[in-house]
């Protein structure tokens, strides 16, 4: 069994568990430490059963909380040259750290997972994203990336649960108040997904064991759950409320693969 909840997702802050009944693993950690604690103990989770830290880039959304966790709980922090390199520069010292850097292509085992990290386009050093598989399962994330390529979808094919960045809808954002250099970064070939284009990225997936998709990192500006789960749907050819939202307040709930 492998099961999975996201803690918080959007630009306040990103944290995402995925499980299995020996091995507990953090993807990204953009909270302070009792926030951590607040949201893991929803779950009825505890910081010390955490057993690795997968971080996918240095911006702080994703990586503010990880060395303080890592820290004081003495996990492990698994992440590129660039995003180790990139994350320090901001400030971050490696003194007592359990600092294991990664090839984005190469796979790795933490526990019950195999981890299997993959490039994408974004604005940060040496970002990735991940698939972790305990054998017969596989969970694959994707959010942070402006454009998918033929390599994001060979990895996230087959796979039987699928998080996936619903980040903001095209008209909002071109309407909104944003500056227009910060809609032209969110919308470019290393910004953030729109509903459509996570939604092409949906169609062109081996979907075949397809058991659960949440969509995530939705701008609290620039989408509604309503939009992501609207676009999705269409894909799948099933009602909206199947879609599962990660929210930034409230994360999302257990999710199990059978």
């Amino acid at each position: 069994m492998i099961r999975f909840a996201a803690l918080g997702s959007g630009s306040r802050g990103n944290a995402m568990v995925v499980q299995t009944a020996r091995t507990t693993v953090l993807i990204d950690c953009g909270f302070g430490q009792r926030e951590l604690a607040r949201r893991l103990g929803r779950l009825d989770l505890a910081t010390d059963v955490v057993d690795a830290i997968l971080v996918t880039h240095e911006h702080s959304d994703h990586i503010g909380g990880a060395a303080a966790c890592a820290r004081r709980h003495d996990i492990p922090l698994y992440m590129t040259h660039g995003t180790c390199s990139a994350g320090l520069r901001q400030g971050d010292s490696a003194d007592n750290l359990d600092i294991r850097l990664i090839d984005g292509h190469a796979p790795f085992e933490i526990g019950d997972f195999e981890v299997r990290p993959f490039p994408v386009p974004h604005d940060a050093r040496e970002p990735v994203q991940f698939t972790l598989s305990d054998g017969c399962r596989r969970f694959g994330m994707l959010t942070d990336i402006g454009v998918a390529t033929p390599h994001v979808i060979d990895m996230l094919s087959v796979c039987d649960a699928l998080v996936l960045e619903c980040n903001h809808d095209a008209q909002m954002l071109a309407s909104g108040n944003y500056p227009f250099a910060l809609k032209q970064r969110i919308a470019g070939r290393l910004g953030h997904l729109e509903n459509s284009a996570a939604a092409e990225i949906l169609a062109r997936l081996d979907r075949k064991r397809l058991q659960h998709v949440l969509a995530a990192h939705l701008s609290e500006h620039n989408n509604t759950p309503a939009l992501a789960g609207a676009a999705l749907a269409a894909i799948l050819d099933c009602d909206p409320a199947w879609i599962g939202i990660a929210s930034q307040d409230q994360g999302s709930e257990w999710r199990t693969i059978s």
